[in-house]
């Protein structure tokens, strides 16, 4: 091949492998997962640790907030963390899970 023809499909090659990259919401401190307790942590304090929530919802009628990362390129590596809290009708936490694809940082 042609240098240039080379040049090309190397160009093409990184278009291709950069375009198959994506994240879905927003990366956060999973170090602070351990510092959440049931029945004592306000949801304004979980609001100063984790930062916005990337989803709001409701269970049963009581808040719940969610924090996902998830994040992937075109050579198969992958990266998931999800951080979801339950608050009762005080914005207590009532309960919590917290899941990983990497449990090495747990």
């Amino acid at each position: 091949m042609k240098m240039t023809q080379l040049t090309t499909l190397g160009f093409f090659i990184f278009l291709f492998l950069t375009a198959c990259y994506g994240t879905v919401g927003g990366n956060f401190d999973s170090s602070q997962i351990n510092s959440i307790q049931n029945h004592l942590t306000t949801q304004e304090q979980i609001f100063e640790r984790f930062g916005a929530p990337f989803k709001k919802g409701l269970e049963n009628g009581q808040a719940m907030w969610t924090y996902q990362y998830d994040k992937w390129n075109a050579l198969g590596s992958a990266q998931s963390k999800d951080l979801v809290i339950l608050f009762d009708n005080k914005n207590i936490v009532k309960a919590y899970r917290f899941t990983t694809s990497n449990p090495k940082k747990l």
